[in-house]
């Protein structure tokens, strides 16, 4: 079924399927005499959301670029391999949600719930009693109180501000950075006839303090613009993150100034 009229989207829906079964592809290549054919399985497909690496003895730094299915896991995963590199605990942690554009709601509670042990971490308030709820925090901070910095900018949206504005609002961390984007609503979409359908905003979320995240977001404790280097350095954690790297970016220094200079809580010392 020849594409090349097709958007990316229709393009992709049409190799979508059950995974285990098979699509071919036939592929007309400049240069080459002859189209080429491939016959491949389907499979569902697994990236990595979660990158870290240690910024100095005792300062850990994990990075979220997306919020899928599995990120709670890989998180926890993440911040046990710092940890058991730092001797068993850390004094702190910069967790980088910068230009992470969202995703799974219940993987940003679950990340949330990982530095909290109590609280509403978000609740939502709709247009039907169905759309309506909030959701808790549950008793176990893996950090044990350890001082946390939460690096946010304008391309942090959705469940990034979820986790942000929970961490805030519940004075677990330090927001630095920029404001974020302020994607904070519940879109529903309704079929209609004809092959129309109609988009409406069904809910909104909100931080533990009441505060809509919709096209407000979440400003940031401390105000630190960035700059050209900043932009490679989140660019190269695409493939890699390396200590020197990270600390060429000046949102990442702010970050782990103010974790050193934050006072440790008190579940700490319990």
């Amino acid at each position: 079924m020849p594409v090349l009229h097709d958007n990316l989207g229709e393009t992709i829906s049409r190799m979508r399927g059950k995974p285990g079964t098979r699509v071919k592809f036939v592929v007309s290549r400049a240069g080459a005499a002859e189209p080429l054919s491939f016959d491949l399985e389907r499979t569902r497909i697994r990236i990595a959301s979660v990158k870290g690496s240690m910024l100095e003895p005792g300062y850990g730094y994990l990075r979220i670029a997306q919020f899928s299915d599995n990120t709670g896991a890989e998180l926890e995963d993440a911040l046990r391999r710092l940890m058991k590199k730092a001797g068993g605990r850390l004094d702190g942690l910069v967790l980088d949600l910068r230009d992470n554009p969202g995703g799974v709601l219940d993987s940003a509670v679950e990340v949330a719930d990982l530095f909290l042990n109590s609280g509403v971490v978000v609740s939502a308030s709709g247009r039907a009693d169905d759309a309506s709820f909030s959701m808790r925090a549950r008793q176990g901070d893996l950090l044990e109180g350890a001082r946390m910095a939460v690096l946010v900018n304008s391309g942090s949206a959705s469940s990034s501000e979820i986790v942000a504005g929970a961490l805030k609002d519940l004075d677990r961390a330090t927001i630095v950075g920029s404001q974020t984007y302020g994607k904070g609503s519940v879109q529903t979409v309704i079929p209609l006839s004809g092959g129309r359908a109609l988009k409406l905003t069904t809910s909104r979320y909100f931080t533990p303090s009441g505060e809509s995240i919709q096209q407000r977001g979440i400003m940031p404790d401390i105000v630190v613009a960035s700059d050209d280097e900043d932009s490679i350095a989140l660019t190269s954690l695409t493939s890699a993150v390396a200590a020197d790297t990270l600390m060429k970016d000046n949102q990442v220094r702010t970050a782990l100034a103010t974790i050193k200079r934050r006072p440790i809580l008190h579940s700490r010392a319990k």
